[in-house]
């Protein structure tokens, strides 16, 4: 099922590797490969990028973080397929999306002697840019009824869909909100009433869509291979202030 009806789809920038994913999906469809499966792929990928990226590996640290990305994409196109829909899955990925930034600026910030303090700020800037993304997609998703496990607001455990324990539910629910809590609560203070203005234009997701951890991936391994890697985190700090201009647009035009 598409996550939006044809006449609000965007161009996603960070959604570049949905085509390659949708073919490692259907290729899995009829196998025994679950999206918890793909899951544990994208987190062994990004493992591996990191260890070249300290290593100095920086092409090999480009392929990783890019398949990584795709696989991203993979395990949810797989669990769409098989019509396996779960939160063990949604949180999962989110779990390991946020231990793995952290683990990527951590390997930058070794490779590149940048002070740790600018690198937690930059580390916290990405994680925020990610967050208004992500709150304004899932926004107009659930304005269309596309997705049944992402929530505008994730305030309470959610009930354990078919084919999944409760258990697991609640443990990476808990994780969930230990990672991603102060993140969310304060991409909600700055714009409490996005869920309820106007549908947001197509133009402007697809300028947000750069927040998206797909475009963030991408543009860490472009920077590696071209030299750039004592400007990655510097620009992902700078970048930041265009969330602001982001959520003033929002607010002001709709």
């Amino acid at each position: 099922m598409s996550k939006l009806p044809k006449e609000h789809k965007f161009i996603d920038l960070s959604d570049y590797g949905r085509p390659i994913a949708k073919v490692i999906a259907n290729s899995l469809r009829n196998t025994s490969f679950t999206p918890i499966h793909v899951t544990i792929s994208f987190i062994i990928s990004g493992l591996i990028a990191i260890y070249c990226i300290i290593q100095g590996h920086y092409w090999l640290a480009a392929f990783f973080l890019i398949f990584k990305s795709i696989l991203d994409a993979a395990d949810g196109e797989l669990a769409r397929i098989k019509k396996t829909p779960s939160y063990t899955g949604r949180y999962l990925d989110s779990v390991a999306d946020i231990i793995l930034n952290a683990l990527f600026f951590i390997a930058i910030w070794y490779i590149t002697s940048s002070s740790i303090w600018i690198c937690l700020a930059a580390f916290i800037g990405l994680q925020l840019q990610g967050t208004l993304y992500n709150y304004y997609y899932v926004i107009l998703r659930n304005k269309f009824d596309g997705d049944t496990t992402s929530r505008v607001f994730e305030n309470e455990t959610p009930i354990a869909l078919e084919g999944e324990k409760q258990k697991h539910v609640d443990i990476l629910f808990r994780l969930y909100k230990l990672f991603y809590g102060v993140f969310d609560k304060t991409i909600y203070t700055l714009d409490r009433t996005a869920d309820k203005g106007e549908i947001f234009p197509n133009w402007l997701m697809t300028a947000i869509s750069t927040f998206g951890l797909g475009f963030q991936l991408l543009i860490i391994a472009t920077m590696l291979v071209a030299g750039l890697k004592v400007f990655i985190i510097p620009f992902f700090l700078i970048y930041t202030i265009m969330i602001f201009i982001f959520i003033g647009i929002r607010k002001f035009f709709f």
